[in-house]
C-alpha cells in the first residue's frame, strides 16, 4: 500500500519551469496551486511530493517515507520565476538545522509576565467581583 501527499511526479514537472522566462500562470498550469506560500522580498511558493508504504510486518505496519521531495520557488514581483531550488530525501540529510533555540520572553517574576497576568485578570473580572466574593466567604 502507497500513500501519496503533494504533486506527483514532481521532479519531472520541475524540469519544464526555466528560470527567468516561466511565469505564475505557467507555473499553476504544470504544478497546480503551491503547498504552502511565504512573503518575504519575494514570493516564495512551496511543493511537496511524499510517498509512504506500509513497512515491514516486524515493525507493526509503520509507515516507511520512500520518497520526500521538495521544491522551493521564488517568484518576483512582475511574476516571473528568478530562482528554482529542488530536494530529494537525501539532499535533505546534508541540510544542517541549527540547534539554537530562542528563549520565552514571559519568564515568571519578569515585569511583562507579571503585567500581562495582571492585564489577564482584569480582563476575566473587570469589576473585582470575585475577589469580593472570595473576602466574603473567607470571613464567613
Amino acid at each position: 500500500m502507497v500513500k501519496h501527499h503533494g504533486v506527483p511526479y514532481l521532479e519531472k514537472k520541475q524540469a519544464k519551469l526555466i528560470v527567468n522566462k516561466t511565469n505564475i500562470n505557467d507555473i499553476k498550469k504544470i504544478l497546480g496551486n503551491p503547498s504552502t506560500t511565504s512573503k518575504f522580498d519575494n514570493d516564495v511558493w512551496i511543493y511537496i511530493e511524499r510517498k509512504q508504504t506500509q513497512s515491514k510486518l516486524s515493525n507493526l505496519g509503520r509507515m516507511k517515507i520512500f520518497k520526500n521531495d521538495v521544491l522551493v520557488l521564488e517568484i518576483d514581483s512582475y511574476g516571473i520565476l528568478k530562482k528554482k531550488e529542488f530536494y530529494n530525501k537525501d539532499d535533505m540529510k546534508n541540510i544542517k538545522v541549527v540547534e539554537a533555540t530562542t528563549q520565552s520572553g514571559f519568564r515568571k517574576n519578569s515585569f511583562i509576565y507579571d503585567f500581562m497576568s495582571s492585564m489577564r485578570q482584569k480582563i476575566n473580572d473587570p469589576l473585582g467581583q470575585r475577589a469580593k466574593k472570595r473576602r466574603q466567604i473567607t470571613q464567613q
